[in-house]
């Protein structure tokens, strides 16, 4: 519990474990905001000194100090706010085991504390913060917060996408020929020589190519300024609430061959409408049989 801002975080009866699955999603909501701004001042102090250690991971990716001292901030509020919830960092991996009430809802909290860290180490603005609370294996809500480039978009399930405080969504683009199309990581796509080919025919097809990536154009997918984004190497902390945020604008985000999004998936196609989703399926993979 946070005090007296957060006297309550169910509908009837308060969230306490084996008494209620209703979440009182404003006050979730407000907890991750919360959590992502107290990320946001550790990175800050960082930055502002100018110095930090990086090591390498198992996976041979870069961690620093900065992502596990922003991912310990974010789970101390989320703890505090709904100590009912498992969590699953980035940097921490998953701490708890999922935590079942009595009617056997789960709660679980996605984070990535910094998304983004090669960018971060370099100096770039290209990272963000962020946070999804997962109930029952579907995304309910999600905090994408990007303090350096100056942008926070919130999603909230049934309740739309918004951008520093305003109701966004995607544009109504159908055609690739039409489509303003970013990509991000392409590494596995690259090593499949076929893939690659028809990768090609998919950009010369689009009629505005960039490479913005991270959470940058998920956010611009969501505000109508891109249309399409293709992702080949990514995880579920990298886009679980930004799944939410796209699906709340009107978009479709599936992985590279049709399929949702999930714990397992490790790429992105996403679009601002079905038929142009459908579309650039087709020219990735052939057409549906």
């Amino acid at each position: 519990m946070i005090g007296n801002a957060w006297p309550v975080y169910c509908e009837h009866t308060g969230l306490t474990l084996g008494v209620c699955v209703e979440l009182d999603m404003a006050a979730a909501l407000l907890a991750a905001e919360e959590a992502a701004l107290a990320a946001q001042q550790v990175i800050d102090e960082y930055v502002s000194r100018g110095d930090w250690k990086v090591t390498l991971k198992s996976d041979n990716s870069p961690v620093t100090e900065v992502d596990l001292a922003a991912e310990q901030a974010i789970k101390s509020v989320l703890v505090r706010a709904l100590p009912q919830a498992a969590f699953f960092g980035e940097e921490t991996g998953a701490a708890d085991a999922a935590i079942a009430d009595a009617e056997g809802a789960r709660l679980r909290w996605l984070v990535d504390p910094i998304d983004g860290t090669k960018s971060f180490i370099r100096g770039m603005r290209y990272y963000s913060t962020q946070i999804a609370l997962e109930v029952d294996q579907q995304i309910r809500l999600g905090v994408s917060n990007a303090p350096a480039y100056g942008e926070r978009v919130t999603a909230v399930l049934g309740q739309g996408t918004r951008l520093d405080g305003r109701r966004i969504h995607c544009s109504e683009i159908t055609s690739i020929d039409d489509a303003f199309f970013s990509a991000g990581n392409l590494t596995t796509l690259a090593r499949d020589a076929s893939r690659w080919s028809r990768y090609g025919t998919l950009v010369s097809r689009a009629r505005r190519v960039r490479g913005y990536g991270d959470f940058c154009h998920y956010h611009q997918l969501c505000s109508g300024q891109a249309d399409l984004v293709l992702e080949s190497d990514v995880n579920i902390l990298d886009i679980a609430a930004l799944s939410l945020a796209v699906a709340e604008a009107g978009g479709i985000m599936t992985d590279m061959t049709g399929q949702p999004v999930t714990e397992a998936t490790t790429s992105v196609l996403a679009a601002c409408t079905v038929a142009l989703h459908d579309e650039a399926l087709s020219l990735l993979h052939g057409p549906r049989s």
